[in-house]
């Protein structure tokens, strides 16, 4: 496609769309708005020849129906034709100072959508896979020493938690505001990777969502409102939860270093989260 944003030859006819209306170009793919049998549908084509950790989120969107997920009408090696959402996004919420609101209908959804997971038969990437990255992180020298103290703590948390791991199904795996949508049947998400394990990791990644609102995110206040709301609503363990959200900070900041860390935009708002990691600790 090099630098284009035009549909290859060919595509239009083999997912029987038509009026395509570029959207968004992302990191690993180009999205556009198109007219199909179903309906207005997102038809997304990967910069790479396949989906990349993204296969086995169309297989777990599929499996939903459109209970609280967009549907996925066809999928290809590196293509997929899925339900347009209108939106707004929770992520849309939040940046409009309804984050409050947007936490709870993100429980909501990731309620519905687990109503349904833990008999779905997936066969997907572990956590354990995933997490290799932060065990490979490996420090520059001018690495801050506060920052790798903070790694290495959660590189230590991150091994106990994925050698304790209960209730293993199933999981969107990244579920967070900006992949929750409105649309016809209400909220739905979509943009999934797909992989199993422990069914708290499910919340972590929306913890340091959305992008666009960081004052929100890095707020003490906040991360304990929704820390308490989803533990709940969830019925998962509190500090669990917590200790996943502070994990898949340090996971998102190794998969941007390329196993080398100098510095990361992530590490004051792991120092925050970690912070309130030890006073929650030293509550109970």
């Amino acid at each position: 496609m090099g630098d284009t944003n035009e549909i290859p030859p060919g595509v239009l006819k083999e997912f029987d769309v038509a009026d395509p209306k570029f959207i968004i170009k992302t990191n690993i793919a180009r999205i556009w708005k198109v007219r199909s049998q179903q309906g207005l549908a997102a038809l997304k084509i990967y910069h790479k020849p396949n989906m990349g950790n993204e296969a086995g989120g169309f297989r777990f969107i599929k499996s939903l129906h459109g209970k609280s997920a967009a549907r996925v009408f066809q999928t290809g090696q590196n293509i997929a034709l899925s339900e347009w959402l209108d939106g707004p996004s929770l992520g849309d919420l939040t940046r409009e100072n309804n984050d409050q609101e947007a936490s709870l209908h993100l429980v909501n959804v990731a309620n519905s959508i687990h109503s349904q997971t833990r008999n779905l038969g997936l066969i997907l990437p572990s956590l354990e896979t995933w997490f290799s990255a932060l065990f490979a992180l490996k420090f520059a020298p001018d690495c801050p020493t506060k920052a790798q103290q903070n790694i290495v703590l959660c590189q230590k948390l991150a091994s106990h938690l994925l050698s304790s791991q209960t209730d293993i199904r199933p999981l969107h795996g990244d579920l967070h505001h900006d992949n929750i949508r409105h649309g016809k049947r209400g909220y739905c998400a979509f943009d999934a990777k797909g992989i199993s394990g422990e069914r708290a990791y499910e919340l972590a990644n929306a913890f340091r969502n959305p992008k666009g609102a960081a004052a929100v995110v890095a707020s003490p206040a906040r991360l304990r409102f929704v820390l308490k709301t989803w533990a709940q609503a969830f019925n998962v363990d509190q500090k669990r939860l917590l200790q996943w959200a502070c994990v898949k900070i340090a996971l998102s900041i190794s998969w941007r270093c390329d196993k080398l860390l100098h510095d990361d935009a992530e590490l004051e708002l792991l120092g925050i989260f970690l912070d309130e990691l030890n006073a929650y600790e030293s509550l109970c």
